[in-house]
This record gives C-alpha cells, sequence and structure tokens, in this order.
C-alpha cells in the first residue's frame, strides 16, 4: 500500500470522545489529523521531477535504505508486494510514524489475498512493542519481529510472530538495481523550498526474489517467486502530501515495470508527480518521472461517491542506460476489483463524519490483481510479457 494510510493515522484519541465538547473534537482532530491547508498553489512545491531534468534517476546504495525517523510529523514505510510461483499474491510492511514529535507508533501488518472468493483475505496488522534500529538505522527489531538488511545491502529478511494468524518467515533479494527519482527520490512543499516544512520521497528495488513463508490458520503458503520493494518517507500529514495515489508493480518471467503517482490537494496546486521504471535481472532499462497513469473506464462507488477505476491504461516513456527510446503500456480491464478498503472502518461512525468534515478526508483503498500483458519498445526492439499486476487506487482527499 503506497500511501501507507490505514496504518500511518493513529487515532488513539477516539476512546475519549465520548466526553467531550464538539469544539474540543475538533480541536484534536486538527491537532493530529490536520484540518484543510490555505491554497498556496503550485509554487509551494518542487516536485522530483524539476531535479531529474539533469539526472532522471540514481541507482540506491546502501545509505538510501536508511530509515530516517524524524522527529517531527512524519510515516515511514518499507514496504514488501509478493507474487509466488503458484499465484499467492501478499504483503508484509513495517511503518513507523510520529505525530507532532509527541507519539511515535510502529506497526508491523501482512497480508494475503484469498485465491478463494468464498474466503476473506487475511489482513493482520498489529502494534510493536520495544521497537529500536540498529546503530545504523539500516535495520529494525520489536518484540517478536525484526526486519534486517543484509551487509551486502542487497537481501532482506522479515521475521515476525506478533500476530499468530500471521507468521511470517521471509527473504527478499534484489536481482536488479534500485532507484530513485533525479538525485534525490524527494518532493518539497513550502513556501521556502530550501527551507521545506513538508517532503515525499520514494526509493524501489522493482525486481527482487522472493523465498520462505507466511504461515496462516490454513497453514504455511510458500512464497517462493518474485516481489517488489518499496522504501517510503512521508515528512508530513499524509493528507496534506497528497489527495490520490496509483501504484502499479507488474511482474514478469524477464520484465519487472512499476509505476508510483500521486496528485497534491488543491492547497498545493491539484499537482501531479509520476516516478516509474522498467527493469530485468541485474539492469535498469529505464526510471524517473514523466509517466501516466490513466482511468480509462471508472464507476461510481455507491457508498461514497469514489470514482473507481475498471479499466486502466498505465504509460511509461524515456531513454534508456544507453540512450534508446523507451516505451511500454499495460492497457486493459481491472476485472473485479480484489479488495476496497475503509481507511476509517474501525473509527467509530461519528468520528468519520467529523473527520471528513474537519480534515476534508474519506480514505478508500482500490485493490487489483489482474493478469495484463506489458508492450515494451525499446529502440526497434519489441516486446511483449504478460505477467501479474497488482495496482491501487486510492482517494483519500479532493
Amino acid at each position: 500500500m503506497s500511501v501507507s494510510w490505514p496504518s500511518s493515522t493513529p487515532l488513539c484519541f477516539i476512546h475519549t470522545l465520548p466526553s467531550r465538547a464538539a469544539a474540543a473534537v475538533r480541536q484534536t482532530l486538527a491537532n493530529v489529523a490536520g484540518t484543510q491547508e490555505p491554497i498556496y498553489g503550485p509554487s509551494a512545491i518542487r516536485s522530483v521531477a524539476e531535479e531529474a531534468n539533469e539526472t532522471p534517476f540514481t541507482e540506491l546504495t546502501r545509505h538510501d535504505l536508511k530509515w530516517v525517523a524524524m522527529e517531527s510529523t512524519c510515516v515511514e514505510t518499507q514496504s514488501f508486494y509478493l507474487v509466488s510461483d503458484d499465484g499467492h499474491i501478499g504483503l508484509a510492511q513495517v511503518i513507523y510514524s510520529n505525530v507532532a514529535g509527541v507519539r511515535t507508533t510502529c506497526q508491523f501488518n501482512s497480508k494475503v489475498f484469498s485465491k478463494d472468493a468464498s474466503k476473506p483475505h487475511l489482513w493482520c496488522s498489529n502494534p510493536l512493542n520495544n521497537f529500536e534500529f540498529n546503530e545504523e538505522k539500516t535495520s529494525c527489531y520489536a518484540d517478536d519481529c525484526a526486519l534486517e538488511l543484509s551487509e551486502d545491502g542487497n537481501e532482506y529478511t522479515i521475521k515476525s510472530m506478533n500476530d499468530p494468524r500471521s507468521i511470517v518467515n521471509l527473504k527478499i533479494t534484489r536481482t536488479a538495481p534500485g532507484f530513485k527519482a533525479g538525485k534525490s527520490g524527494t518532493t518539497k512543499y513550502g513556501t521556502d523550498l530550501e527551507n521545506p516544512w513538508g517532503t515525499l520521497r520514494h526509493a524501489f528495488w522493482p525486481r527482487c526474489a522472493a523465498e520462505g513463508t507466511i504461515t496462516t490458520p490454513d497453514g504455511a503458503i510458500d512464497f517462493k517467486g518474485q516481489a517488489m520493494y518499496s522504501f517510503a518517507l512521508q515528512g508530513m500529514k499524509p493528507h496534506h502530501a497528497a489527495g490520490k495515489w496509483n501504484f502499479a508493480n507488474f511482474q514478469g518471467p524477464n520484465y519487472s515495470a512499476i509505476m508510483m503517482e500521486f496528485t497534491t490537494p488543491p492547497s498545493y496546486g491539484s499537482t501531479l508527480v509520476n516516478v516509474g521504471g522498467i527493469v530485468k535481472d541485474g539492469q535498469i532499462i529505464t526510471a524517473g518521472p514523466g509517466h501516466e497513469a490513466i482511468h480509462t473506464d471508472v464507476k461510481k462507488d455507491s457508498e461514497n461517491e469514489w470514482p473507481e477505476p475498471s479499466s486502466v491504461k498505465f504509460e511509461w516513456t524515456g531513454n534508456s542506460t544507453d540512450a534508446k527510446p523507451v516505451s511500454a503500456v499495460l492497457e486493459g480491464p481491472l476485472g473485479g476489483r480484489t479488495d476496497r478498503v475503509d481507511v476509517m472502518a474501525e473509527v467509530p461512525g461519528f468520528v468519520k463524519t467529523l473527520v471528513a468534515a474537519a480534515a476534508g478526508t474519506k480514505p478508500y483503498i482500490y485493490q487489483y490483481t489482474p493478469k495484463m500483458t506489458l508492450k515494451l519498445k525499446i529502440g526497434d526492439e519489441q516486446i511483449t510479457e504478460e505477467g501479474q499486476l497488482f495496482m491501487e487506487a486510492t482517494f483519500i482527499t479532493e
């Protein structure tokens, strides 16, 4: 989940709400969730695409994989998207969040999508106790949970026993270079962009080999197969950084294609930022900004009126590392959605209404897992490859 909203907004105050007056409720919401911002306009954001004009992308080093652990409001996530050889799709994720430097929470999430439409997906989200980083901040540990980066910086191990419904024992090995857009991978927010008041940074391993298991009440699921890794830092309130997201993770036999796109709220000019890349084992084909995610067909969700996509088109445009023009497209119907996540589902209804009114938020994540065909052109070479797409369309604010 590229936006990480479901677990990154600690609403610990909700248990005290019934005893408070409406004014106090709204003040609490403003302090924790934040109210809508003034209209600063597009001059108050510097997209990572600007620095990518000179340097489209930078390959990741071990240093790029260090947790930042900001002391101000932030949400930091390391997410691993899994596609097993036998068709299972899953997620493992560690989230570190800080609210105004007052409260820090850490969470471990795992999800296994059910292959049986009659059975619910397995979603486990647990707070982490006694959370700490190693000295380098490349690994983190908590009671019954560890996420470790290898010394060579090419492999993560993920172990968690903090939920008996989902015992995680995975190894994720990078098989292609990782990248960040531009030099820093960072979009900056503020009226003084040399001293920004907010940032949003992404770094990726688009193509990895996965091995290990997630053990569920139905038994151990073998996740030998492919994986994609995303490291995200939102150095501000998530719904102030972006109002909408699109995320695509395509894994084929020979190629992987990823895309992350967000649109800021009107306070920052409804600015669109898109980064992505196409890789194969051992090589980045193209990477950087300037791609496009299009919902070619939508239908209104009767539950919340968001325009849920039913068909999509993802287009990549760039140059290869040897200066050949590169273009690629994934296009087609999504089929039935795999899941719809109501981010506020666990919050009492009257609180949800107040959050929507005070902060303009009604966050939903739509998830899809169709098979699709990547059509890739590198110079004069044309390649067609079928693979597995994992896609998210997230709506937070208008």
